[in-house]
């Protein structure tokens, strides 16, 4: 498209790929230039802060709350080179269009730019749906204004988020542990993961039996000869099922009027049925319908990414951002299911080339959102272009991951605009009589679809992997009433109840959805947020809150409690959409939230508390560190309180002694076991907690083998030469065993639950005096932290085996330790993955694998990959971006050696003195802590 005549506009869009893919559709006279993201941000740490503001009392938050919540906006260092090159682009051409995405993230990116280019020259805006020629054609031709408004409600979220972040997480890094982080909606996401996770813990499984019967039509005409039927009721009163069950008790629910079946009553029955003759009582027949499945929105498109691909949310947002920056779909951040008229013809055209004109409805589909406050103005996610390309058409171009997921939009796509799945559900009732004289009632229903329509295309699943997909049939014989029938067979069946499910990404997403939390463009986002700070954990699918996320969310249920409400949390956001809308003013909902003054917006209840500020400051001291970082359990058969701790080194058990004070008693102050806290000030057997271990699955069962496992206290036998009791205890760093003053670790090759008194012996000699070398120094073996070894003097060498601590001679010894040192350097391993160049710095960067895992580097720097960040999955620049704020931060510091302290003088009269001294001084100063001693083993307490 040829700009007017010798004008020169300059296009900025945020991605170099996004880039390329439009100054292929513009004509000479355009330059198309990234910003690569974000120009500007608040600051990220103090260095941040430039001079003139580092003496501000606000400096900190990087929000002036005292002048209308001004906010000092910084350019990021790692996009000054982009800077430079926009400012001297923006010098040089006649027009500026500013092509950031469509949404209020995207419309604050603009608003940042003019902010920071200063152009002397006319700025447009120009949105679009899709990256196709003619919506970028389209685009161009209609610019208008930056939205004031949706600037405004993205400025006031990103400050909203800093203040809950800057004035919450110092709460929890106090009481808690250092260095977490709270957040507005990542907080109430790792709450909702919480409370599943108490529910199943408090879960008490119950069992129940029905029969199920395999019956036969005596002359089978249409459908099959035999059908399976199930036990509904006995004598008039309905069998009991899962959902009749009290879920923390497991006992029938109180008034629930059913009939509780054990296994002896489930075989007793069969056994009193076998033989008897089954007639069908009741037959009734329904139309069966389903309409199409709406298009996507971001969250539906997560959800079903994960069910089908097994994708994680950020897995998909970022295959979806690929797809879109290459003009593959529309724009992937939305909450609307609009179609627009030119794609529901493309559909439509579609569908009768692929499926025939049975298969398009009269009048075209259009769909209304659920999602409150939705932009409609938006589209749904589908193929871009006014033809969409079928997944053939494509494969060639795409890899497999960005095919699967553009399969899956175009099936979701085309599946809308078709006609509903219809057929026929049929219920049936069948009775027989026991030789007991009991009138046992049996049902079965069957399913038939008649034409699939959009089941064609498409076929949503579900969370619950046992469920039913929606295009199974069941299919039954032709069945009428008073049909007589026999039974082929009579099996009792035992059930489980089963406690609720875990979230998943998906279902998460799902449920933030359906309360009004978080937008299309931050689920993503949190899922990673509650991953990457120990929140959360993934297994398979399922998402596991730590005990961790238990300390943090019941500090903020005690003290906090609107903070992580639902409906506050719900609350903002509408106020928020109502900034976005022209409707409220900014600065009178973050005053109202912060400093609590009541003038008609902002949440009340925070309000009248004083505002976020007094909330948060003016409770800190009545917050029991040790209280919070305490999880109760259960209480064991002795009467003997059990619960979690968290402390500095991880969660681990605690049980307090018979007649102890509970374990939940404490002073306040300090987090994470101080004061009385992890250090010992509390009676009782402690036990690790093993790595991977979910809360729910510490039964008091299991509980109680991990205390008798290498946890707690147990007697081994006595030493035969000391007469003192030798005991396996547990430490924060693993089983041990300690007889008197003796303390060793046990040996990576041995297991707690089948430690020995022999092999505890061996242990508690170490180090072991292997003899005297000729020159007069002793020669000893120990264990250490890298492994086995031989020790004279300042001299080491290492052991192959743990079990030569025990054997190796004098003579080996010696051998070994006039041995020289031997390094033999690895052959340098192949990189994990070759990137290409960096957009930034032009240099090549690798995946590499490091010690503590993978890592990208350019050569100079590196960056290690982040919590549930994989080497293939990585992007070029998300590389990009984890170098910069690298370099941002500079080279690491080099560390000062240490400097040797002169050697003391081994007189006696020396001694003494000094001893006399210390005596003297420790009278008159403060204790402090003492010096740690020349370890003589390696205990892990």
């Amino acid at each position: 498209m040829p700009s007017n005549a010798g004008t020169t506009r300059l296009v900025i869009v945020e991605s170099p790929a996004k880039a390329k893919t439009i100054s292929g559709y513009l004509g000479p006279g355009y330059v198309v230039e990234a910003s690569f993201g974000h120009v500007r941000d608040l600051p990220r740490n103090a260095a941040d802060v430039p001079a003139k503001y580092k003496g501000e009392p606000w400096a900190r938050l990087g929000v002036d709350v005292d002048n209308g919540f001004h906010a000092l906006y910084v350019v990021s260092p790692d996009r000054k080179q982009q800077i430079s090159k926009l400012v001297k682009l923006a010098k040089e051409v006649d027009e500026i269009f500013l092509a950031t995405d469509e949404d209020r993230e995207g419309e604050a990116i603009a608003w940042h730019l003019v902010e920071t280019l200063k152009p002397k020259v006319p700025v447009k805006r120009m949105v679009f749906h899709e990256i196709t020629k003619p919506a970028i054609q389209a685009a161009v031709a209609n610019p208008r204004e930056i939205d004031r408004d949706l600037v405004d409600a993205q400025e006031a979220r990103r400050i909203l988020d800093r203040l809950y972040g800057y004035e919450v997480s110092p709460v929890l890094w106090k009481k808690v542990m250092p260095k977490l982080s709270a957040g507005r909606v990542q907080s109430v996401a790792t709450r909702i993961v919480v409370e599943r996770e108490r529910q199943r813990m408090a879960f008490r499984t119950a069992e129940y039996w029905d029969i199920l019967a395999t019956l036969a039509v005596a002359k089978p005409g249409e459908g099959p000869r035999t059908f399976n039927a199930t036990l509904v009721a006995l004598n008039g009163d309905r069998i009991a099922t899962g959902k009749d069950f009290e879920p923390t008790t497991g006992r029938v629910r109180a008034g629930a009027g059913v009939v509780h079946l054990d296994e002896g009553g489930a075989r007793g029955l069969a056994a009193r049925l076998a033989d008897r003759p089954f007639t069908v009582t009741r037959v009734e027949e329904k139309p069966y319908r389903r309409r199409p499945y709406a298009p996507f929105i971001t969250s539906t498109l997560q959800q079903e990414a994960a069910r089908k691909l097994r994708f994680s949310s950020q897995q998909t947002m970022r295959t979806a951002q690929r797809l879109y920056e290459n003009g593959y779909i529309t724009y992937m951040r939305t909450d609307s299911v609009n179609l627009s008229e030119t794609a529901i013809a493309a559909a439509r055209r579609q569908i009768v080339e692929l499926y025939g004109e049975r298969s398009v409805p009269p009048e075209p589909r259009r769909y209304t959102g659920k999602v409150k406050n939705a932009q409609e103005a938006h589209e749904a996610i589908r193929p871009a272009g006014d033809n969409f390309r079928t997944p053939g058409e494509v494969a060639k171009e795409l890899s497999a991951e960005e095919y699967k997921l553009y399969e899956l939009i175009w099936r979701r796509t085309i599946a809308s605009q078709m006609t509903d799945a219809v057929g026929s559900s049929v219920s049936v009732r069948i009775r027989a009589v026991s030789s007991a004289q009991e009138e046992a009632d049996f049902g079965a229903t069957g399913k038939t679809i008649t034409d699939p329509g959009f089941l064609r295309a498409y076929v949503e699943s579900s969370d619950d992997e046992n469920a039913e997909a929606e295009d199974a049939e069941r299919r039954l014989p032709t069945l009428v009433k008073d049909q007589p029938l026999t039974a082929d067979e009579l099996a009792a069946q035992g059930h489980h109840t089963q406690p609720p499910s875990r979230y998943t990404e998906a279902s998460l997403v799902k449920a933030l959805e359906e309360l009004g939390i978080g937008r299309p463009s931050t689920y993503a986002s949190i899922m990673q947020t509650i991953q990457d700070r120990g929140y959360v954990t993934k297994r398979g699918q399922a998402m596991i809150p730590t005990f961790l996320a238990f300390a943090v969310i019941g500090l903020m249920e005690r003290h906090y409690p609107r903070l992580i409400d639902y409906d506050f949390t719900a609350s903002m956001e509408n106020e928020l959409d109502e900034i976005a809308g022209g409707d409220h003013a900014a600065v009178d909902f973050l005053t109202s939230f912060y400093f609590g003054s009541t003038n008609g917006t902002g949440d009340q209840a925070i309000a009248h508390a004083g505002g976020l500020k007094k909330l948060v400051t003016e409770n800190l001291s009545e917050i029991d560190a040790r209280s919070v970082n305490s999880i109760p359990l259960f209480t064991d058969d002795e009467g003997r309180e059990v619960v979690v701790r968290v402390g500095r080194y991880g969660p681990y058990l605690q049980r307090a002694l018979p007649g102890s004070v509970s374990g939940t008693a404490s002073v306040s102050g300090s987090a994470s076991g101080e004061g009385e806290g992890e250090e010992g000030g509390s009676q009782g057997d402690r036990a690790p907690i093993p790595e991977g271990l979910a809360p729910d699955e510490l039964t008091p069962e299991k509980v109680h083998e991990l205390f008798l496992g290498g946890g707690g206290e147990r007697k081994l036998g006595d030493d035969p030469s000391t007469g003192e009791p030798i005991l396996l205890k547990s430490g924060r760093f693993g089983p041990y065993v300690a007889s008197g003053e003796r303390k060793s670790s046990l040996l990576r090759s041995q297991s707690p639950d089948s430690l020995t008194l022999e092999q505890a012996l061996q242990l508690l000699r170490l180090p072991r005096l292997i003899g005297v070398a000729p020159d007069g120094t002793e020669v000893f073996a120990n264990n250490g932290r890298y492994g086995p070894y031989v020790k004279r003097g300042d001299e080491f060498r290492s052991l192959d085996s743990e079990d030569k601590m025990f054997t190796v001679t004098l003579d080996e010894a010696l051998a070994l330790l006039a041995a020289p040192k031997t390094r033999q350097r690895r052959a340098a391993a192949p990189p994990l993955r070759e990137m290409g160049n960096d957009p930034l710095t032009e240099k090549p960067l690798v995946i590499k694998d490091g010690r503590f895992g993978p890592y990208v580097t350019d050569g100079e720097f590196n960056a290690s990959l982040r919590r549930g960040q994989t080497p293939e999955e990585l992007t070029l620049e998300q590389a990009s971006e984890m170098l910069a704020e690298k370099r941002a931060k500079g080279p690491a510091p080099k560390k000062k050696a240490a400097k040797k302290a002169a050697p003391a003088k081994k007189t006696t009269a020396a001694k003494k003195t000094t001893a006399a001294k210390k005596t003297t001084a420790a009278k008159k100063a403060p204790a402090k802590k003492a010096a740690p001693k020349k370890a003589t083993s390696t205990p892990n307490e």
